[in-house]
């Protein structure tokens, strides 16, 4: 009874913190609601996650969280589902209890049959002694803002301690991903239940890349450390392997990734899809209905977005680390490769709290096919200088190649490149992830969180 009394006075409180935020223009309210009631009800996430009739979802990985989150919720929703969501991509615990708390009532009852939480890889351990999920669905994994996460390997090992002791979860699991297939295939054997492990990647040769890149983690058996074969990589690491020495290799994944169609552009996505389908069919979903919630998605805020200013199409493509970057290049270049202006970029690197203050991956990214083909590239954010020093390296040559204009003003940045673009074609924004609010701030006037 303690608990509820709490509870209920924490989300009163909530409600007005609420409303002054959003009152005063100072943000979606998408975070502070939640910090403020977890001070008056310490368990509130707790006591709000566990009256969930079809159970929590938890999205977890270094790319793709919040553009699988909405396919997913699509999914659900054309299924009848009722769903709460935490959109707005506010990923660490207050982001989580502030979502749960916008679809409560007065007295802490909510009435809705899921919730789909994206959840920070790094604070994954801290979530789910709070909440226990009927399915945990993990991405990848890949190097992202080292200054707060450390490598791979860090993430993976707090992954392993706070997943393993799981009881009744479902965990669905990337299995082109060598760590998370390895780590899998450890729970398998632990849980001695192959039901409650799910897999899924690509099975499409002809997607192979030329060449393993430069922006690579986990090439390496996890199991014996011995260097992975390859029969093909997808995207950095994530392919099809096997160990020549102690014979680890792939899990198979759960659909036949060629028979699915994709949502948006780029290879990445496709991971996405299939990532939302997989898990979604554990709840009893229909493949025509997912297909049909595929069809019809449209793209999250900042990730492959879609929007026209001042009658020039914009899409606004979030790349906040090498692998990441990578795979917006690669979808810029092919997309533009019969330009003949080439295609027009605004970059924008900045490098607060959430981008990473290290910058230093830029030149794992490779920049060299875009330095080479696009026409114009303006660079613009905390960082520029950083980003123009590295673009200008991937010229083939000193002047040839893009056309780099440094503006240091992101107002002036986005007029030039508007203006630099030929009639007709699209301006692609490449920004980090403060980069993107502001940028979206810009274009439509109104704030994310």
């Amino acid at each position: 009874m303690v608990d509820r009394i709490r509870l209920g006075l924490a989300i009163w409180v909530a409600r007005v913190v609420t409303a002054l935020v959003r009152s005063l223009g100072l943000g979606a309210a998408s975070v502070l609601p939640g910090s403020v009631a977890r001070r008056i009800q310490p368990q509130a996430l707790r006591l709000l996650a566990r009256q969930y009739g079809q159970g929590v979802v938890l999205v977890a990985g270094t790319n793709g969280k919040t553009t699988t989150s909405l396919l997913l919720r699509s999914m659900f929703e054309d299924h009848g589902f009722s769903v709460t969501h935490n959109a707005t991509g506010a990923n660490l615990v207050n982001g989580l209890t502030a979502a749960l708390l916008a679809d409560a009532n007065w007295w802490g009852r909510i009435d809705r049959d899921v919730a789909i939480l994206e959840v920070d890889e790094n604070v994954l351990r801290l979530v789910l002694p709070e909440i226990r999920p009927r399915v945990l669905l993990a991405l990848n994994l890949f190097r992202d803002q080292l200054d707060r996460y450390g490598e791979v390997d860090t993430i993976a090992r707090r992954w392993r301690e706070a997943i393993a002791p799981l009881e009744n979860a479902t965990v669905v699991l990337n299995g082109d991903d060598p760590t998370l297939s390895e780590f899998g295939q450890q729970l398998e054997k632990q849980w001695e239940d192959l039901a409650r492990v799910q897999y899924f990647g690509l099975n499409e040769p002809d997607r192979y890349l030329e060449e393993i890149p430069h922006a690579v983690d986990s090439i390496y058996c996890p199991r014996c450390g011995t260097s992975l074969n390859y029969r093909g990589v997808y995207l950095s690491h994530l392919g099809d392997y096997q160990c020549p020495s102690c014979g680890f290799a792939k899990s198979k994944p759960r659909l036949n990734s060629a028979d699915w169609p994709q949502i948006l552009i780029g290879l990445y996505n496709k991971y996405n899809t299939l990532a939302a389908a997989a898990t979604a069919q554990l709840f009893g979903v229909e493949e025509t209905t997912l297909r049909g919630s595929i069809r019809e998605f449209k793209a999250a805020f900042g990730r492959a977005e879609e929007l026209t200013v001042e009658g020039t199409p914009v899409r606004i493509l979030l790349s906040k680390n090498p692998v990441g970057t990578n795979e917006t290049l690669r979808a810029i270049v092919e997309l533009s490769q019969d330009r003949p202006h080439g295609a027009t970029v605004l970059v924008v690197l900045n490098d607060r709290i959430p981008d990473g203050t290290d910058v230093s991956w830029i030149w794992d990214a490779d920049t060299e096919k875009l330095a080479q083909s696009a026409g114009t590239i303006v660079v613009s954010g905390d960082r520029l200088y950083d980003m123009a020093l590295r673009l200008t390296y991937s010229q083939p040559q000193p002047g040839a190649g893009a056309r780099i204009i440094p503006e240091a003003d992101l107002d002036q940045a986005i007029k030039q490149a508007l203006a630099a673009v030929p009639a007709g074609e699209t301006l692609y924004i490449v920004p980090t992830y403060s980069a993107m609010l502001e940028v979206r701030q810009i274009l439509t006037g109104r704030g994310i969180l």
